[in-house]
């Protein structure tokens, strides 16, 4: 799933490329990924984009006062094309949305919002208020906002792991950074929030800060379509079960469960306790 660097960077190529251009088409291929039905998707057409911004790991394209507002999911992504045909685009496969524009110079290209697989999870608004976009008006607060700290947070009986992605707690971070923070903060992801001392929780302000400015970053200028595997060959234990921790040797270890898994070195997070699997757990969602 993409998190808040991959779509921070996103978000900031589309703006290069978009503000300023018309909006000749939205074309929805996916009838299923569009949540909202008014103001209806050819509204958009001739209208010309102002704005793009993020809003956690929403994408938000204002378009002359509306507000196209984009989540990708696990497996929704964005590709560029230079040049569309003129044909309407067919439903089915994994082609959610077209949006084709006018550069007033020359061919209409545009992007395709896309998702691979079969479990489903994209999905797309277009509304005149992003905060009408139930996921957004609960989003808790961006880890990298100026003056951030994640201490008023912390008081919640709850795993810190299970802290870090819940969006109403704390906006953009998911399964990948978050155990990438808790391994350069040296907690356990099973570690319960609320009894973090004073010395735990400076190391995880400290992680968030570095792990998500170091990732934003590496992710800036790059373009969208290698977004995904740049993150992958980033992350020091998040994917790497079996592999040796980098800053330890330790054999970075895994807990599976039902629909997902985390990893973590036992020797830097856990004293070398080995976590047990929760296969039947709905810890992580």
């Amino acid at each position: 799933m993409p998190e808040l660097p991959e779509v921070d960077a996103l978000v900031a190529d589309m703006s290069a490329r978009l503000v300023g251009v018309t909006v000749a088409e939205a074309e929805v291929a996916s009838f299923a990924v569009l949540k909202t039905f008014d103001p209806p998707a050819d509204a958009l057409r001739g209208l010309a984009v102002t704005g793009v911004r993020r809003h956690g790991k929403f994408v938000d394209v204002e378009v002359d006062g509306l507000h196209l507002v984009i989540h990708f999911a696990k497996a929704g992504w964005l590709r560029w094309v230079e040049n569309f045909s003129d044909h309407p685009v067919k439903k089915g496969g994994p082609l959610a949305l077209r949006v084709r524009i006018d550069r007033g110079d020359g061919p209409r290209g545009g992007f395709d919002v896309t998702e691979a697989g079969t479990r489903k999870g994209l999905a797309v608004y277009l509304v005149r208020d992003p905060q009408d976009v139930p996921g957004i008006a609960a989003l808790g607060p961006e880890p990298l906002a100026d003056g951030f700290t994640i201490r008023p947070l912390l008081g919640r009986r709850m795993q810190v792991k299970r802290l870090l992605r819940d969006q109403k707690i704390l906006a953009g971070i998911g399964n990948a950074y978050s155990d990438e923070i808790l391994h350069a903060a040296r907690l356990s992801p099973f570690a319960i929030a609320a009894t973090l001392d004073d010395d735990e929780i400076v190391r995880l302000d400290t992680a968030i800060r570095e792990v998500l400015t170091d990732a934003v970053e590496h992710a800036h200028g790059k373009p969208a379509a290698e977004l995904k595997d740049d993150k992958r060959t980033r992350m020091r234990v998040h994917g790497k079960a079996g592999e040796p921790c980098p800053v330890c040797a330790e054999v970075v270890a895994e807990v599976v469960f039902s629909d997902s898994s985390l990893q973590y070195c036992p020797a830097c997070q856990t004293g070398g306790q080995l976590l047990k699997n929760r296969t039947t757990s709905k810890f992580v969602k």
